[in-house]
């Protein structure tokens, strides 16, 4: 049983180049390049949950940026301020040997 998105995903051309760079940049954050793809997987027409397969992601995953994109559209794509004071770490903790508590 398939079930269509209500979030439909059209992009324009400028969005549409800017997403598939994104998506093929060796540099970008991977997460960035994750979101670029499920974007275009959405917009040509892929359904939510062979999206998620294919990807290898959980179903809420892909759901949430395609809903992000439609509301916001490429700034929905960004990560979001997060409440709370950010993490810091001491010079010493560089080489991550204090965060796995060895």
């Amino acid at each position: 049983m398939s079930r269509r998105s209500p979030f439909v995903i059209e992009l324009d051309e400028e969005d549409r180049r800017r997403l598939e760079s994104l998506a093929r940049k060796q540099t970008a954050e991977l997460r960035m390049v994750v979101r670029a793809q499920i974007v275009l997987a959405a917009a040509d027409g892929e359904e939510n949950v062979r999206i998620a397969g294919r990807l290898g992601l959980a179903l809420n995953t892909v759901i949430k940026w395609r809903k992000r994109f439609w509301e916001e559209g490429m700034d929905g794509l960004a990560d979001r301020k997060r409440s709370g004071r950010p993490r810091t770490f001491s010079p010493s903790s560089e080489s991550g040997s204090e965060i796995a508590g060895l």
